[in-house]
C-alpha cells in the first residue's frame, strides 16, 4: 500500500494527465488520495512544494530505471542501444520526464523552481532533498552516464545523446511534412526504427571497445 505521499503524487501525475498543472486543485488530489488537505500541506508545504517534489520523483524513477537496465547481462553495445531505445519510449509517454531531459518545459507542467532562499527547510526529509530544485538536463545525463560501468560510461553518455536528439527531433512520419512533425503529439512520434538501432549499436561498440576519452 503506497504511503500518503506516494498517493498525493500519484494523484498529481494523473491529474496533470487531464488538465494544466495550474488548473490542478489541492483538495482535489487530497480527496482523490483519500488523504486531509492538511496532510497534504505536511508532507509538501505548499503547491509549489508539491510541484518539486513530483519532478524529483520523476528524475529519481528514471535514474531507477536507467539502473535496471544497465544491470542486465550482455554486450555494452546492445545494453546501450536497449537504454536509448527505453529514453525514447519513457520520454514520449511521459511529459516531465521529457521537460527534465530536454529543458523544454512548456505551461502544461509544474515549473521546476527551487524553493526560495531562506525558506525555512521542510519538516519531511524527502520534501528538503526536492526542494533544492530538479537536476538540469547536463546533470540528469551526467548522472545517467555515472550509472554504468566506469570501462562504458563515454559509450553511456553518447547513448543517451543519441536518444534525446531523437525525442527532440523525431522523424517526419510517412507522408508527413516537417512542420507536422514538430508540432506533433508524443503519441504520434515514431520509435526508433531497428535501422537506427542497429546504426546506433554499431558506433557503441566501437565506443565500448576502444580506450576510454572524454567526451567534448
Amino acid at each position: 500500500m503506497p504511503t500518503a505521499r506516494e498517493a498525493l503524487l500519484d494523484a498529481a501525475l494523473a491529474a496533470l494527465a487531464h488538465r494544466p498543472w495550474s488548473a490542478v486543485r489541492m483538495a482535489d488530489l487530497a480527496a482523490a488520495a483519500r488523504v486531509s488537505r492538511q496532510t497534504l500541506y505536511n508532507e509538501f508545504g505548499s503547491k509549489d512544494g508539491l510541484a518539486r517534489a513530483l519532478v524529483r520523483r520523476e528524475a529519481d524513477a528514471y535514474l531507477q530505471g536507467v539502473r535496471k537496465l544497465l544491470a542486465a547481462p550482455g554486450p555494452p553495445a546492445r545494453t546501450l542501444a536497449v537504454l536509448a531505445e527505453w529514453i525514447v519510449a519513457r520520454a514520449a509517454a511521459r511529459p516531465v520526464l521529457r521537460a527534465l531531459l530536454t529543458g523544454a518545459w512548456d505551461a502544461r507542467l509544474p515549473a521546476p523552481r527551487p524553493a526560495r532562499p531562506g525558506a525555512r527547510p521542510a519538516a519531511v526529509p524527502a520534501q528538503r532533498r526536492a526542494d533544492a530544485g530538479p537536476p538540469a538536463p547536463g546533470e540528469l545525463v551526467a548522472a545517467t552516464a555515472a550509472c554504468a560501468d566506469e570501462s562504458w560510461a563515454t559509450g553511456c553518455e553518447l547513448a543517451v545523446r543519441i536518444a534525446l536528439s531523437h525525442v527532440v527531433a523525431p522523424p517526419v512520419p510517412y507522408g508527413g511534412t516537417a512542420a507536422g512533425a514538430q508540432c506533433a503529439e508524443p503519441e504520434s512520434w515514431s520509435p526508433m526504427t531497428p535501422a537506427i538501432t542497429r546504426v546506433i549499436e554499431t558506433i557503441l561498440r566501437v565506443e565500448t571497445t576502444s580506450p576510454r576519452k572524454t567526451m567534448p
